[in-house]
């Protein structure tokens, strides 16, 4: 009977992460070591998240995991990796001399289900939210309490930032293990509560170019990567974390879309290219300058990962207009809250001037819908049982 079973079952969320400085390029492909270090922003679990259920049962034959309701294969490599580093440091805790707080065996096999409530692969950031929520999930039902980093980090590098909430860096390091490559929290998701996310989704679409596949390719044949990482990364990296420890938002917006442009930049430097942003990707990035120009100052700022949609950053004074010129600009195909997800907004009517800032090209249908959010907290467990995606047969709920 299932409910014989000798079974430890742990679910937890991790939310999505937004790099403002980005981390494209790894020095080390195994242990996912990078070209530079890098900062985000900790985007809120109301809106965005990855759910994730670990469990460990002496009577799992193999490792086994499903993926937004689809089985898929346990043995890839950073799955695995990351299942062996958890391992370890479970082994190790135990050669220390901690009490082991389980009665479960380290040969078990695990059972993981994981679902999110965003885009998969379209560039909004889900393997980050998913290998970090894996990496907290194991970590909990295998009674690891050390620093996490190198666990998620061998599942996808910006994963490692997501293991915290608020604002976030990723220290490069200098050593060859890797053990000095980490995530530290610059500012808590309390330190600028002004601060708005708009997410405004283009396609939700797998993109065409893996971000893996692009990064060694980044780094096999573009000069100007390697000149990004050594001259000019360090020096953003300590500009970015002034501008969120003084809650600067003209500089942080300027300093956004710069970076941003020049990863894309070194993306097209690539060989051959690599686009990852649509027309009406670019569009945003006209429709954010002439929104900036007309108030002579920056009030809204874009980012752009390796996909099309884009990321908005913006004070919580200006996300009603921002919304509507994006509305002017975009006329939705989807009216109410199914254009407009997350956060409220009340609507406001654009002013003439503006409107004539904006220009006559309007693109319907550009947007697909926009996710309003904000900056929010790491990881989080959940303690009702109800919120398992495995039952106690260590199979998903929905096919047991």
């Amino acid at each position: 009977m299932a409910s014989e079973k000798r079974l430890e079952v742990v679910t937890c969320t991790a939310p999505v992460n937004i790099a403002v400085i980005k981390y494209w390029g790894k020095r080390d492909e195994e242990l996912i070591l990078p070209i530079n270090s890098s900062l985000s922003v900790t985007l809120h679990q109301d809106q965005l998240k990855t759910t994730t259920t670990a469990a460990i049962s002496r009577d799992f034959t193999e490792d086994r995991i499903w993926l937004n309701g689809r089985e898929e294969d346990a043995g890839q490599p950073r799955l695995q990796a990351c299942l062996r580093e958890i391992r370890r440091l479970a082994r190790k805790r135990r050669s220390d001399g901690h009490e082991d707080p389980l009665p479960l065996s380290l040969s078990y096999k695990v059972h993981v289900a994981s679902v999110n409530n965003f885009p998969t692969a379209a560039g909004l950031a889900s393997s980050a939210a998913g290998y970090a929520c894996l990496a907290y999930a194991l970590a909990r039902v295998y009674g690891v309490e050390s620093d996490l980093s190198e666990v998620a980090r061998r599942g996808s590098g910006s994963a490692c930032r997501s293991l915290y909430g608020g604002f976030v860096e990723w220290q490069m390091g200098e050593r060859a293990d890797g053990k000095d490559s980490i995530a530290r929290q610059v500012a808590p998701e309390s330190h600028w509560p002004e601060l708005r996310v708009l997410i405004l989704v283009v396609s939700t679409e797998r993109k065409p170019t893996g971000s893996t596949a692009g990064m060694q390719t980044s780094v096999e044949t573009s000069a100007l990567l390697r000149f990004r990482a050594e001259a000019l990364v360090p020096a953003r990296m300590a500009e970015m974390t002034r501008c969120v420890r003084e809650r600067d938002f003209q500089a942080f917006g300027q300093l956004t879309m710069k970076d941003s442009n020049q990863f894309h930049a070194t993306c097209l430097d690539t060989f051959p290219p690599i686009s990852y942003l649509s027309d009406t990707s670019r569009r945003v990035i006209h429709l954010v300058h002439r929104f900036n120009a007309h108030h002579r100052r920056t009030k809204a700022a874009y980012t752009f990962d390796a996909g099309a949609n884009a990321v908005i950053f913006t004070l919580d004074d200006a996300v009603a207009e921002f919304v509507a010129a994006v509305r002017h600009s975009f006329p939705p195909e989807l009216n109410g809250d199914k254009f407009l997800k997350g956060l409220p907004v009340e609507p406001v009517l654009l002013s003439d001037e503006l409107k004539a800032a904006l220009g006559a090209d309007r693109t319907p249908g550009g947007i697909k819908y926009i996710i309003a959010t904000r900056v929010g907290p790491g990881p989080q467990v959940l303690d009702d049982p109800g919120a398992h995606l495995l039952g106690p047969d260590g199979l998903p709920k929905a096919a047991a």
